[in-house]
C-alpha cells in the first residue's frame, strides 16, 4: 500500500507563502539576509517552521543558504537570469506546441490575462502574468515536463521582480501576452510558439542586455 507525503504543516506553509510573497514582491530585496529568530518573532511562530520554511525556498532557488553568511535572499544577476530563461527558452515554446496539438482549453490563459490587466499593483500582476504562463504549458500532456517549468516558476518570478523595477515593462509584455493568445486560439501552434520564444528571450535580453547567453 502506498502512502502520500506529508503535507507540511500549516505554520510552515504559513511562513513559507509570507517569505516568498515579501520575496516576489521587492518587500525582502536581493541579498538580504533571513535571520530565523527575527523571521520567528514576526510571525509568531517557534524557530521550526521558519527553517522548514527557509529550506523550501532553498529548494526552489529563492533563498541561498550558506555556512558563512546564514540564509539569504537569492542575488539575481545576468547569469542567473540567463541560465533560468535558458530552460524556459527550450521548454515551454514546445510545452505550448503540444498543448495547442492536444487541443487543450485556453480557458484559463484567457482568465489570467484579464486578471493582469485589472491587476491593482505589480505582485498582482506578476501573479497573473506567471499563470497565464502555466495555463499554456500545464496541459502538455506530459507531467514530466510540466513539472519542471513548474520548478523554474519561482525563480523566473524573482528575475522579473527584479527587472521590472528597474525598467516597468509590463504594458509591452501584456501585448505581447496577448498576440500569443491570439494566435493560439487561432490554431497555430507554431506561430504561437515561436511568439512565445521570442517574449521570453526579449524580456531577459532587454532586462539583462549584458550576459552572455551563448
Amino acid at each position: 500500500m502506498a502512502f502520500a507525503p506529508s503535507p507540511i504543516p500549516s505554520r510552515t506553509q504559513y511562513v513559507l507563502e509570507a517569505i516568498k510573497h515579501g520575496i516576489l514582491t521587492g518587500g525582502l530585496s536581493p541579498g538580504q539576509p533571513l535571520v530565523e529568530t527575527e523571521l520567528a518573532a514576526r510571525f509568531g511562530v517557534s524557530k521550526t517552521p521558519v527553517r522548514e520554511a527557509l529550506k523550501t525556498l532553498a529548494g526552489t532557488g529563492l533563498v541561498v543558504m550558506s555556512q558563512f553568511k546564514g540564509v539569504t535572499v537569492r542575488t539575481v544577476d545576468a547569469a542567473m537570469a540567463h541560465e533560468v530563461y535558458d530552460v524556459r527558452l527550450l521548454l515551454e515554446p514546445e510545452a505550448l506546441r503540444r498543448s495547442l496539438t492536444r487541443r487543450a482549453s485556453l480557458e484559463p490563459a484567457r482568465e489570467a490575462l484579464v486578471k493582469a490587466d485589472e491587476a491593482a499593483d505589480r505582485a498582482e500582476r506578476s501573479l497573473a502574468n506567471r499563470e497565464f504562463h502555466r495555463a499554456l504549458y500545464l496541459p502538455c500532456g506530459n507531467p514530466l515536463l510540466a513539472r519542471m517549468l513548474d520548478e523554474v516558476r519561482d525563480q523566473a518570478a524573482l528575475v522579473s521582480t527584479v527587472a521590472w523595477a528597474a525598467v516597468p515593462s509590463w504594458e509591452q509584455e501584456a501585448g505581447e501576452h496577448r498576440e500569443i493568445l491570439r494566435l493560439a486560439l487561432a490554431g497555430d501552434a507554431e506561430g504561437a510558439a515561436r511568439a512565445l520564444h521570442d517574449h521570453i528571450a526579449s524580456f531577459v535580453q532587454r532586462a539583462f542586455p549584458e550576459g552572455d547567453h551563448a
